[in-house]
C-alpha cells in the first residue's frame, strides 16, 4: 500500500502541477485538502479538477465562521496591525489551515504534508510552524524548495501537466499573484515589483473601487458591539462572518481599505504588495472608535504596546505559542466593557466619525465641559502640576547651580 501525502490544495496552477509531481517523485497517494476561508468563486470545480489531476480524494472544509470568530476577532480586539498598515489577512488564515491539514493527515493516516508556498515568502513559515505544532512527527514537503522541482514559470507548469495527461484551462498569461479570503485580498507581481511604479488600480482591484471612482455622496453606517464583538450593521443583527461580508460590500463601494505597502518579510527581504481589506478596515476603525470611549488611559496605552507584539507574532506564524495565548488572555480581559454603538460615514476612502455611545463610557460631560462642574475644581490643577512637574523643576535648579 502506498504512503499518503496531504496536499494543501488551492486549485491553482501551482498546486495542480504538484499532484503529478508528488506521484512521480515520491510515489505517494495524494489527498488534496482545500480550506474554505472565504475565497468565494475560487472554490468552484476544485474536487473535479483535483481528481482529474491524479488525486485520490479531495476534502473541501468550510471553516469561514471558525476563521472569523476564533482567528480574525482576536486580532480585531487587539487592534493588531503589522508595520502600521497591514491588517494580517493571510497571516490570520495560515495557522488554521495548517492545523486542519494535520487533522486530515491523522484521519487518512498520511505520513507527510505538502504545500506550494515558495521559498521566498512568509507562508512557508506560517504553514510549517502550524504543522510542527500539531503534527511534529509528520514529514513536510515544500515543493518549491526541492531539487526535483524543475518548473520555473507558468508555461513550464502547464507543459508538465500536459505531459502527464492533465489538460486544464490554465492560461500562460502573466497576472498578479493573489491571495484571498473573507478578510482581504492581496496583490503582488507585475508592475508592483518596482516600488517606483504607480499601481494600475483600474486593472488590479477586485473587492472594490478606487476612491476617485467612488460615489460622490457619503453613506452613514451604524454598528453595535457587545464585549468587543460586532453584533449588527444598520440595525440588522448578523454573525461575524456576515457582518464582514456586509462591510466588504459597503467598504468596497466607497473605496475603503486599499493600502500600498513595502513590508519586511519574515525571511529577511522587503516585498511590495497592494492589499484590499474594505470590511476589515471599517471593523477595526469602528472597534477602535468604541474602545477610546471606554478603556482607561493606562489600559489603552499598554494595549497599544501589546498590539504591536501580537501583530508581529501573527505575521511570523507564531499563533500556536504560549506567548500568543498569554497576550490574547490580556486582550480578551480588556473587552469586558467594550459594548455600545458606533456611527460613521464612508466617503471616498475615508471613515468619518459620526457619534459613539456606550453604557460603559468613561467620558463625563460635566468633567469635559469648559464650564465648572461639581466633580472638578480648576484650582486642584495647580497642586497636580506642581507635583507632576517637580522632577523638571529640580533638574533645572541643579543645572542652574552648575552654571
Amino acid at each position: 500500500m502506498k504512503e499518503k501525502v496531504v496536499l494543501a490544495y488551492s486549485g491553482g496552477l501551482d498546486t495542480t502541477a504538484i499532484i503529478p509531481w508528488l506521484k512521480e517523485n515520491y510515489d505517494y497517494e495524494v489527498i488534496c485538502v482545500c480550506i474554505n476561508v472565504g475565497q468565494e468563486d475560487e472554490l468552484d470545480g476544485l474536487e473535479e479538477r483535483s481528481k482529474l489531476s491524479g488525486a485520490s480524494k479531495c476534502y473541501i472544509l468550510d471553516v469561514v465562521d471558525e476563521f472569523c470568530e476564533e482567528y480574525v476577532m482576536p486580532g480585531v480586539w487587539a487592534n493588531a496591525v503589522y508595520e502600521n498598515k497591514y491588517l494580517l489577512g493571510a497571516s490570520f488564515a495560515r495557522p488554521l489551515i495548517g492545523k486542519l491539514l494535520v487533522d486530515i493527515a491523522r484521519k487518512e493516516n498520511a505520513t507527510a504534508i505538502c504545500h506550494g508556498a515558495t521559498g521566498k515568502g512568509n507562508d512557508q513559515v506560517r504553514f510549517e510552524l502550524a504543522i510542527k505544532a500539531w503534527g511534529p512527527d509528520l514529514d513536510i514537503i515544500a515543493a518549491w524548495r526541492q531539487d526535483s522541482w524543475k518548473m520555473k514559470s507558468r508555461e513550464d507548469e502547464i507543459e508538465y501537466c500536459r505531459q502527464h495527461g492533465i489538460d486544464l484551462p490554465f492560461s500562460a498569461d502573466s497576472s498578479y499573484s493573489r491571495d484571498r479570503n473573507i478578510w482581504h485580498i492581496s496583490h503582488e507581481g507585475l508592475e508592483l515589483e518596482y516600488p517606483e511604479n504607480e499601481p494600475d488600480y483600474n486593472h488590479l482591484l477586485v473587492l472594490g473601487t478606487y476612491p476617485e471612482q467612488a460615489p460622490d455622496t457619503s453613506e452613514y453606517v451604524t454598528m453595535t458591539f457587545e464585549k468587543g464583538t460586532p453584533k449588527s450593521v444598520n440595525g440588522k443583527e448578523m454573525k461575524v462572518s456576515d457582518i464582514i461580508r456586509e462591510l466588504n460590500r459597503l467598504g468596497g463601494k466607497h473605496g475603503i481599505g486599499i493600502i500600498d505597502i513595502v513590508e519586511n518579510r519574515v525571511v529577511g527581504m522587503k516585498s511590495r504588495g497592494i492589499y484590499e481589506t474594505p470590511g476589515g478596515t471599517i471593523l477595526m476603525e469602528a472597534h477602535t472608535q468604541l474602545e477610546e470611549l471606554i478603556l482607561d488611559r493606562d489600559t489603552l496605552a499598554y494595549k497599544r504596546l501589546v498590539a504591536i507584539k501580537f501583530a508581529d507574532l501573527i505575521y511570523e506564524g507564531k499563533w500556536f505559542t504560549p506567548l500568543r495565548e498569554a497576550l490574547q488572555a490580556f486582550i480578551e480581559s480588556t473587552q469586558t466593557y467594550v459594548t455600545g454603538e458606533v456611527t460613521f460615514k464612508l466617503y471616498k476612502g475615508n471613515i468619518i466619525k459620526a457619534g459613539t455611545a456606550s453604557p460603559y463610557s468613561l467620558y463625563s460631560e460635566s468633567l469635559a465641559s469648559f464650564t465648572t462642574g461639581d466633580l472638578y475644581d480648576h484650582k486642584d490643577a495647580e497642586g497636580f502640576i506642581n507635583l507632576f512637574g517637580l522632577p523638571l523643576k529640580v533638574r533645572a535648579m541643579l543645572l542652574n547651580e552648575d552654571e
